[in-house]
């Protein structure tokens, strides 16, 4: 993946969506089964840190995180976390902007891996979780059409149902073909793209 992606798009929907999230959802569940409102939060509030230091190559303890470690520490969503996660999603967008970010090699999830493919991982990562978000709240969401492109691009990459699970992603759910393109991403993330909190 060589091409320099724009965060901004899936980073603005996620911020637009804070003010609807309140205190009363935080033990609701998401799409993403392992997650619920309040464990996303603190998600989105550890990896908006982790890949802006990735695409800065500014290696500690938030790139050498292990995301699907139980006991690793979590940001809560305490006190104005609205701001914080804004600001940090603009942290996010303005580190993967520049174009040293997307050359060589970078460090997220304590793995080394190419910088693109972490600019790629760091973007479906807040579009998906976006879509948890505005799910599991009862709030629209608009993706646009580059954003779920490469979203779908990168989640088709990983067809192996060993290398899914260990990114957090289930087996693809099938959808028309021509079903629209939101919707053809978050299902071959193996969302169903009809969940609902009461219906899943």
């Amino acid at each position: 993946m060589e091409t320099q992606l724009d965060l901004e798009p899936a980073a603005r929907q996620a911020a637009a969506l804070l003010d609807g999230v309140r205190e009363r959802h935080f033990d609701a569940p998401t799409p993403c089964a392992v997650y619920t409102v309040r464990d996303l939060l603190r998600h989105l509030l550890g990896l908006t840190v982790a890949f802006r230091d990735a695409a800065r190559k500014d290696f500690g303890p938030a790139t050498r995180t292990d995301p699907a470690d139980p006991d690793a520490p979590r940001p809560e969503p305490a006190g104005d976390w609205r701001g914080r996660l804004r600001t940090q999603l603009d942290e996010l967008v303005a580190a993967w902007r520049e174009p040293a970010a997307w050359r060589g090699e970078t460090e997220a999830g304590g793995i080394t891996l190419p910088a693109p493919v972490a600019g790629a991982v760091a973007l479906n990562e807040v579009f998906l979780h976006g879509w948890d978000l505005a799910r599991a709240t009862g709030q629209p969401y608009r993706a646009d059409e580059a954003t779920a492109r490469a979203s779908l691009a990168l989640l088709a990459q990983s067809a192996d149902a060993a290398e899914r699970a260990a990114t957090g992603f289930g087996p693809a759910v099938p959808v028309p073909p021509d079903a629209p393109l939101l919707e053809r991403a978050v299902a071959c993330s193996g969302r169903l793209p009809s969940w609902s909190p009461g219906g899943r």
